[in-house]
């Protein structure tokens, strides 16, 4: 069904087949690694100034609500949160968010940028720590 903006909106379902059925099924036991490269090609091809700007993409993305907790010169928290139905926190790897964030703060730092994750399932979240190397510039 068409949106306000005449988009067609992936439903819930769909998005969820391609994510956790087919991509699952296709990548395999490379699938974390692989999901945390294709999260950083996305996050090239939508690049962000600064990290605020990635909670919107998260949220259009339908990848939940993302909240920055702390940001210092090197390293930054933040909190992914969603229903359980929504996000399948037992079901999902979220090495795509991981590595968006990790190439989104590369890009806006200008350092080398890493990024892990720590599923909460009974708290319905998923903390991520994303960390840069002040002494280790990219080129470019």
């Amino acid at each position: 069904m068409p949106t306000e903006t005449n988009k067609e909106e992936v439903t819930q379902f769909g998005y969820e087949l391609i994510r956790d059925h087919v991509l699952s099924s296709i990548l395999g036991k490379n699938e974390e690694d692989i999901l945390y490269w294709c999260g950083k090609e996305l996050a090239r091809k939508f690049p962000a100034t600064d990290l605020d700007q990635v909670p919107v993409f998260f949220k259009e993305a339908g990848w939940g609500d993302l909240t920055i907790d702390k940001l210092s010169k090197d390293e930054a928290f933040c909190t992914l949160a969603g229903t359980d139905e929504h996000l399948k926190f037992n079901q999902r790897c979220f090495r795509i968010e991981a590595g968006f964030l990790a190439q989104s703060q590369q890009q806006a730092c200008g350092f080398l940028t890493e990024c892990a994750e720590e599923i909460k399932p009974k708290q319905s979240h998923v903390k991520f720590h994303i960390k840069w190397d002040l002494k280790d510039p990219i080129e470019g």
